[in-house]
């Protein structure tokens, strides 16, 4: 399936019923990714399982992907050689350890694998399903529907929506920060260090857009730094007062925002510190 330049779709776009895992018998995160690869593997939605295995435990041990609320979203950037994007959904009856921000057990898998040469279709896609995914009632509906079929009706309303280009770039802000810390480190580190830091910082830099890192290199070769905190309302960057609207919403959000002073991405300090 060719993905649509559309501003608006719904997630059942990317997903068919056949997709969906209604049981995992899996006892541990590995087993659950695997079992939901081998899916995707049968399925002719991905040629080789192996190495899309490897990069998404990679990306796991970088920063777990269980979002709180025993729902976990690992996803990997990769040429699947079939589709430019794979899907499938995974429910667990106990649920499996994700080291997950709240430390929940997480009982629903949503893995996303898209196409290298689709820039920012996993920040679309991510944006539609934590909206839906952080309702009570809608993840209710999911942990106790009784069938695939059930399951996938309920998963078919998330609504997605492309974000207009604005001042504001949506993205986790945590990635981009980290991006940041990585780069810095990687300066100062021995030769054996600097691999380890590189093989982090390539998979941080697979989910973001090109633009997005065009724009974060050349400030980080012009200031040595391109991302910095909003402290009472204050750019640390250069310590000028940002708008009051854009404050507020920085403030307890993981998107992340543009100084209209100095140009530099802004996250929350707050949110950091948590």
């Amino acid at each position: 399936m060719e993905i649509e330049k559309s501003k608006h779709s719904h997630f059942s776009d990317y997903l068919k019923p056949s997709q969906i895992v209604f049981d995992l018998e899996a006892k541990d995160k590995k087993e659950a990714l695997e079992e939901l690869l081998e899916l995707l593997e049968k399925q002719k939605l991905i040629k080789n399982k192996k190495p899309i295995l490897t990069r998404i435990i990679d990306r796991e041990e970088l920063e777990s992907t269980g979002i709180g609320h025993q729902v976990a979203l690992p996803h990997a950037r990769f040429n699947t050689g079939v589709k430019d994007i794979a899907v499938v959904v995974g429910r667990l009856k106990n649920g499996v350890d994700f080291e997950a921000i709240d430390k929940k057990k997480v009982q629903l898998i949503i893995l996303i694998v898209w196409n290298p040469t689709i820039p920012g279709l996993f920040n679309h896609l991510f944006a539609g399903l934590a909206k839906f995914l952080s309702n009570d009632k809608f993840r209710k509906r999911l942990f106790t529907a009784e069938s695939p079929d059930e399951m996938y009706q309920i998963l078919s309303e998330i609504e997605l929506h492309l974000p207009p280009i604005e001042d504001k770039i949506i993205h986790r802000g945590r990635l981009l920060w980290k991006l940041q810390d990585i780069e810095l480190k990687k300066k100062k580190a021995q030769k054996k260090k600097q691999k380890e830091l590189e093989k982090q910082a390539e998979l941080i830099r697979a989910e973001l857009d090109k633009a997005l890192l065009d724009r974060f290199d050349k400030l980080m070769d012009r200031y040595g730094f391109a991302v910095a905190e909003v402290k009472d309302g204050t750019c640390m960057g250069c310590y000028i007062n940002i708008a009051t609207g854009m404050s507020s919403a920085i403030q307890g959000s993981n998107d992340i925002y543009v100084c209209e002073n100095c140009g530099k991405f802004l996250v929350s300090a707050e949110r950091e510190e948590k």
